[in-house]
């Protein structure tokens, strides 16, 4: 693998850049954009009079130690017009569009690398997870091969950085070290470019590095550091307390035991219409494993109830399957309705149960307040009131930030699928962002859509099939209620 350690010259900066030519010369000017600023359309590569092209090292002769010439600025460098020109809404083109209707920053594909794309675009819908990556303070480091890790937790910080400038960006150094991290994200199809990948494989892998690099975050008066190593275990692990029982030895005492998760799976039987019974079915399911009681394989039932939720809850949709002619992973197509708002206090334990019953008589309380607030305004016409900024109680226990203790739960991210198998289709990202609204994150195109068009990707058709959901806390917020002459409710009333 042909690698040199050269020097890139800008202006007076220079910078040391270690260079492999069996990638791409984009993978190049990504590293030269993370360094400099300079996004790759604006580089202008040269080495010894000759212009480093796009697709291929052909004409540019690299050796250890050489000094390549970067001529190019970054893109708040250049001069602006000094007067702005009306432009209407339907005279702008995509990218005129997102930026004035606030929309976040798309990312290009580099060659099916949808897949990356939509799970970045997801992923950066978790502020806690934004601020312990602004945090991280440790480099990409490729030098002397790739410490994985912590590259692709640093690519992913720089990532982010960029994004938030507003720009539409070539995610080259996360693909680069994720390329040399995982080989398998790196293998190539018929045509020569880069395979599909599993966007669910990829999510994965990518929480797992994330969880060795990103530290927990610590609260106040509480011990809810010391319980987790990770933010991720920290905002996104739950628990499940779970009972196996011998199906064939029922004088077998029963076995308990604690499982960690990340992910909940909801499966696609033929009965199964709703999220919810796909979650529910595999709380409970039959397994076969040694008994010491009758010295053979036995069928045991295991029943797994949620002892923690966490903050950010992940589902997967098992939405593929290994099929053996053809050798792909094929899709099942199955429409299988997903809620906006989801409640899982019926996949807990009693014990947390209990323990969520306070919350939830605040949210009670806080919707019948809102319910009189309604009635008394249709009664009495009154003067707009200035908005007041909204304030929101804790949406965690008190002695576990990072947990949900109410068991209420808002969308706020969907990875989708479209296609037939795993290892073909196209991936896309559909986010809420900080207005409440949703857009579609095409790669880079990012266009706003409804709520209708959401709850429309739960599959049934060639059409996006949801794939990956990622819920938030359902937060409560704090009223006011100083200034009622009357009571809003009367739960209200006896606080």
């Amino acid at each position: 693998m042909p690698k040199y350690n050269i020097k890139v010259k800008w202006g007076k900066e220079s910078y040391q850049v270690e260079v492999n030519t069996d990638e791409s010369p984009e993978i190049f000017k990504g590293q030269i954009f993370t360094l400099t600023g300079v996004l790759p359309e604006r580089q202008k590569v040269m080495l010894k009079g000759v212009t480093l092209k796009d697709d291929d090292w052909s004409n540019f002769k690299l050796r250890d130690n050489a000094t390549v010439l970067l001529m190019g600025s970054k893109e708040e460098d250049v001069p602006k017009e000094p007067v702005e020109k009306t432009v209407f809404v339907e005279d702008m083109n995509e990218s005129e569009l997102a930026t004035a209707l606030d929309l976040p920053a798309g990312l290009n594909n580099l060659g099916n690398t949808c897949y990356m794309n939509a799970t970045v675009q997801c992923l950066k819908t978790v502020p806690e997870l934004r601020d312990a990556l602004q945090n991280f303070q440790e480099g990409v480091a490729v030098a002397g091969g790739v410490i994985p890790a912590q590259s692709i937790t640093a690519a992913l910080r720089d990532l982010y950085a960029t994004m938030d400038k507003g720009h539409t960006v070539p995610p080259i150094v996360l693909l680069q070290v994720l390329h040399m991290a995982f080989p398998r994200f790196a293998e190539k199809n018929e045509h020569g470019g880069f395979a599909q990948q599993d966007a669910n494989e990829f999510w994965t892998e990518l929480v797992r590095m994330l969880q060795q690099k990103l530290p927990s975050k610590s609260n106040e008066g509480n011990d809810s550091q010391e319980k987790f190593k990770s933010i991720i275990d920290q905002f996104f692990g739950g628990t499940f307390d779970v009972e196996l029982k011998c199906d064939e030895a029922p004088e077998e005492p029963v076995t308990k035991s604690k499982e960690q998760f990340l992910q909940l799976s909801c499966f696609m039987s033929t009965d199964v219409r709703y999220m919810h019974s796909g979650l529910k079915s595999k709380m409970q399911e039959q397994i076969t494993k040694k008994s010491l009681t009758l010295d053979r394989d036995a069928v045991y039932t295991k029943t797994s109830k949620i002892s923690r939720l966490p903050a950010y809850l992940t589902v997967q949709f098992v939405r593929f399957f290994y099929k053996e002619k053809g050798a792909i992973n094929a899709k099942v197509l199955r429409d299988v309705k997903f809620p906006m708002e989801f409640d899982a206090y019926e996949l807990c334990s009693p014990e947390l149960q209990e323990k969520l019953t306070p919350a939830r008589l605040k949210f009670k309380e806080l919707e019948d307040a809102l319910v009189y607030e309604n009635t008394k305004e249709k009664k009495k016409k009154e003067e707009p009131k200035d908005k007041v900024e909204k304030k929101y109680a804790p949406y965690w226990f008190e002695n576990d930030l990072g947990s949900n203790n109410s068991g209420y739960y808002t969308l706020q991210a969907v990875l989708t699928h479209k296609g037939r198998s795993s290892s073909s289709g196209h991936y896309v990202g559909w986010i809420k962002i900080a207005n409440g609204k949703w857009v579609k994150c095409d790669d880079d195109t990012v266009t706003p859509v409804t709520e209708e068009e959401i709850l429309k990707l739960s599959g049934g058709g060639d059409w996006h099939c949801a794939y990956v959901l990622l819920y938030g806390p359902r937060l409560l917020e704090i009223k006011d209620v100083t200034d009622q002459t009357e009571p809003l409710s009367e739960p209200m009333a006896t606080e």
